[in-house]
């Protein structure tokens, strides 16, 4: 089964400076438990204060909106459980993710690599 490669980007909701340091943790833990289950292979992960960039591996038979809706509701619900206060001033109610999300299909080789880096380029929140 050849594996589909996406690169994901997920923002905070009104493009809010939301994630810390602490935030990326949790949201990298959670995202490695769940996507261990779903047999998604994370393949780089970083992000700033108000988004998150992803390169996974999919099966295709898997829908990218289906995951992008776990992921976010995955996520979601540790981060203003356990962070509330400190995302509080950014945000209200129950969303921390915007409603869009960027899905970009990657191809073999050297794509994989150039995406790789960029990513690894973010300024992670310390």
């Amino acid at each position: 089964m050849r594996l589909q490669h996406i690169h994901l980007v997920l923002v905070v909701a009104y493009r809010r400076k939301a994630i810390s340091g602490a935030v990326i943790c949790t949201i990298q833990e959670v995202l490695h438990r769940i996507l261990d289950r779903l047999e998604v292979k994370i393949l780089e992960f970083s992000g700033e204060a108000d988004h998150v960039h992803l390169l996974i591996s999919i099966p295709p038979s898997f829908a990218v909106s289906d995951l992008v809706n776990r992921i976010k509701t995955a996520t979601s619900k540790p981060i203003r459980r356990e962070h509330a206060k400190e995302i509080a001033p950014f945000l209200w109610g129950n969303r921390f993710w915007s409603k869009s999300y960027c899905a970009i299909s990657v191809g073999d080789g050297r794509s994989i690599e150039t995406i790789k880096r960029y990513i690894q380029g973010q300024e992670m929140p310390s």
